[in-house]
């Protein structure tokens, strides 16, 4: 099982290339991001370059407004919306990462429905096919009154859209504050997801304590054929280096069942 490092809420004390450094050093195979555009592009691509790590994807921008979280199915906004994606197809381009996360904002009904499928298929023009469009439903707990709210409206949303390269991301922290049954969505959905992310629920912290077991959800991540790195967002709750004895305590069992 390899594991990413969701430099959004780790080592968050740290100037993002040397979280990246971080990750390396702390036995991560990958790091992703939320929002990385403060930091020159090329600075990034150099650490990625150093460190042998892949970035697996990148946020589009909150938006400017207080209580924003996205703009793509948020009408009247359209013209932000295509703005911030051109700034993720750009930077995710210049440093190679491999999605980018389309953030669908604080919105409902038919006119943010359509103006979500207008800003997908925009998205899908603006990257090659090598970089993966990533959707994501949000909990209501966390983020309350987002369009985007359950894996079934999501699937609904990749199936009307019937694009290559716009995936579900599947974070099993969402999925299990929201719906639960989180292994058996996992494999329903397994055809349509991009990436998996995962956090203990329901503090968000590491995914060694709360109502999920990870050790159970790794394993039938692994028996599902799933081989790419999953991803680490949770909130370490201080020094993310003392928040990681998940991954020790994982490696141990991995060893105990080969011996």
């Amino acid at each position: 099982m390899k594991f990413s490092a969701n430099l959004g809420f780790l080592w968050t004390e740290l100037p993002l290339v040397d979280a990246i450094r971080a990750a390396k050093d702390a036995g991560f195979a990958a790091v992703e991001c939320h929002c990385p555009y403060d930091t020159p592009a090329e600075e990034v691509a150099a650490a990625l370059q150093e460190t042998g790590l892949p970035m697996l994807g990148i946020n589009t921008v909150r938006g400017a407004e207080p209580g924003d979280m996205g703009l793509s199915a948020v009408p009247g906004r359209q013209t932000e919306a295509r703005a911030a994606i051109d700034q993720a197809a750009d930077y995710a381009c210049a440093i190679g990462a491999g999605a980018i996360h389309v953030m669908a904002g604080i919105s409902e009904g038919p006119e943010a429905h359509q103006a979500f499928l207008d800003a997908l298929r925009y998205a899908r023009t603006r990257v090659d096919d090598d970089i993966t469009i990533l959707i994501e439903p949000l909990n209501r707990h966390d983020a309350p009154g987002y369009f985007l709210k359950t894996t079934d409206q999501a699937r609904a949303i990749i199936e009307a859209l019937n694009l290559s390269g716009i995936k579900l991301m599947f974070d099993c922290y969402h999925v299990g504050r929201t719906e639960g049954d989180v292994t058996t969505r996992m494999k329903d959905l397994l055809p349509i997801i991009g990436h998996i992310q995962f956090a203990s629920v329901p503090d968000r912290g590491a995914p060694d304590h709360g109502e999920i077991a990870y050790e159970a959800v790794f394993r039938t991540v692994a028996a599902l054929g799933w081989t790419r790195p999953l991803g680490a967002e949770y909130k370490p709750g201080g020094d993310t280096g003392a928040s990681l004895g998940w991954m020790q305590s994982l490696a141990q069992t991995r060893q105990s069942r080969t011996d």
